[in-house]
């Protein structure tokens, strides 16, 4: 059972988009364009922009790979939280500083689709929160499977956004949309 959720704000979540996580990512500019829009957005409308930042054994906190591409910077007042797996609501602060905000409706946006972005978003609706994944706004590589097989990271992007779009939840509102486009409000509260 979800966790009924108190407030009724949004928070814009950008996760990951980090130099050595998205070099080589699908759609790179486009979608780092959209995540930049999106912020521009939140920010204009009050918005909570929250960053969050991956490490681990193989992307080391400080080097040059862990750093924010130059395209995307936080500003100094924006929330930042360090993760070392998937999810970014796994062994971090996210939940309290979701909660000290008031956020009940999570705006999603970053990468890796198959990987972070997936895992957030199922932590996001497994506790009871409202999600929007800005479909135009995540992105992932091709995975290549030990077989010789290659899932496209344009399946992935496209795979998730339907799953998101279709999921059913109790109580809670799941949907995809573009960044020029998102309501910025919770849903029913906008």
């Amino acid at each position: 059972m979800a966790t009924v959720r108190s407030g009724n704000q949004a928070a814009l979540l950008v996760v990951d988009v980090q130099v050595g996580i998205v070099a080589s990512a699908w759609n790179r500019e486009k979608v780092i364009g959209n995540i930049d829009l999106a912020v521009s957005r939140a920010r204009e409308a009050g918005v909570p922009v929250i960053w969050v930042q991956h490490h681990d054994d193989e992307l080391q906190q400080g080097s040059d790979a862990w750093r924010w591409v130059e395209e995307l910077q936080p500003r100094s007042d924006e929330p930042l939280i360090h993760k070392r797996y998937n999810s970014a609501f796994e062994q971090t602060g996210l939940e309290a500083e979701l909660a000290r905000r008031g956020v009940t409706h999570i705006v999603l946006a970053g990468a890796m689709t198959n990987w972070c972005i997936r895992s957030t978003a199922h932590g996001a609706l497994d506790r009871g929160y409202d999600l929007t994944l800005l479909k135009d706004a995540h992105t992932t590589e091709d995975l290549r499977l030990s077989e010789g097989r290659v899932i496209s990271a344009r399946d992935m992007v496209t795979e998730l956004n339907a799953a998101i779009r279709w999921l059913a939840y109790p109580d809670r509102v799941n949907t995809v949309a573009h960044a020029a486009d998102v309501e910025l409000g919770a849903p029913g509260h906008v």
